[in-house]
């Protein structure tokens, strides 16, 4: 197989859709048609793509043994023996690298936050993954650490509603993932990752229940009572969007078995899609009204 390729598919590109959180300090702080701020933030995303390429590298070196045991993480070039892990963590350090010298000349603040992002990442790899919750709680701290990089890189203060809507909505995200995982791999489940020998369905599915709530309160108290939901009260139109993402997900969670890769129902699941562009033209458009 063509070596870029290769490289590529550790990158695992489609996931950087995850990344696309740095922009939320961009379009929540009212300067999302400001040229050098965009333009700040849209190397942010190239930054945390690099960054994130760099940790799926080592932790599918760190987890080959395992992939193999999963029916499609077996079909990753370390698990089928694609590229060797000398080659693989050689391009991981190369990526990283650039990543932090990246980010450290475009701000202090930005290249901290990324370098906090690698320790977060390096805990995770290293032992936080066989811990169950913190698992995910870990995961979910990466997407805060996102939209703070988001924020600092163009030096705006983010509202803390947001952080609290990232946070939860990662978190759902990563305990739907976790239930996928679990009633696919069946008894090879706790094999393939251990911390998944602790979790149940019926504990998984109180999760995803209390964590779809509170995620639909936080965002629609972030878009009435923030600072810029109190400047730009017509936020108030983009909740039924979340709400209805939200049930969708559930819908496509339970009856369609799916949510083990968040990134492919989000660009495959075309009413999916859909409601997510219409989410973001209108907070645009009413970001716009000034």
């Amino acid at each position: 197989m063509n070596f870029v390729l290769v490289l590529l598919r550790l990158m695992r590109p489609r996931q950087w859709t995850k990344n696309l959180v740095v922009f939320a300090g961009l379009a929540f702080s009212a300067n999302l048609f400001k040229g050098a701020l965009v333009s700040r933030t849209l190397q942010t995303f190239f930054i945390f793509c690099l960054t994130t390429g760099a940790v799926y590298i080592v932790n599918d070196i760190l987890d080959r043994e395992h992939d193999r045991l999963h029916p499609e993480k077996a079909k990753r070039p370390l698990a089928a023996g694609a590229i060797s892990p000398e080659t693989a963590g050689g391009m991981a350090f190369i990526f990283l690298a650039i990543a932090l010298t990246w980010s450290f000349i475009l701000s202090l603040p930005l290249g901290l936050t990324v370098l906090a992002y690698v320790a977060l990442n390096a805990a995770y790899s290293l032992g936080l993954k066989r811990v169950v919750i913190l698992d995910v709680i870990v995961i979910s701290a990466g997407f805060v650490l996102r939209a703070v990089a988001g924020a600092v890189v163009i030096d705006v203060v983010i509202s803390p509603w947001l952080l609290i809507v990232a946070s939860l909505l990662s978190l759902f995200l990563g305990f739907a993932k976790r239930r996928h995982e679990l009633v696919t791999l069946g008894e090879k489940a706790a094999s393939h990752r251990p911390s998944l020998g602790e979790y149940s369905p019926v504990l998984l599915d109180q999760f995803l229940g209390m964590l779809s709530s509170c995620t639909i309160m936080a965002y629609s108290l972030n878009a009435f009572t923030s600072v810029t939901g109190r400047e730009h009260n017509l936020l108030m139109l983009t909740v039924p969007f979340v709400i209805y993402g939200i049930l969708r997900y559930l819908y496509l969670v339970y009856q369609k078995n799916q949510g083990g890769s968040p990134e492919l129902v989000l660009l495959n699941d075309r009413p999916m899609l859909i409601t997510i562009v219409l989410w973001m033209v209108t907070v645009g458009w009413i970001l716009r009204q000034g």
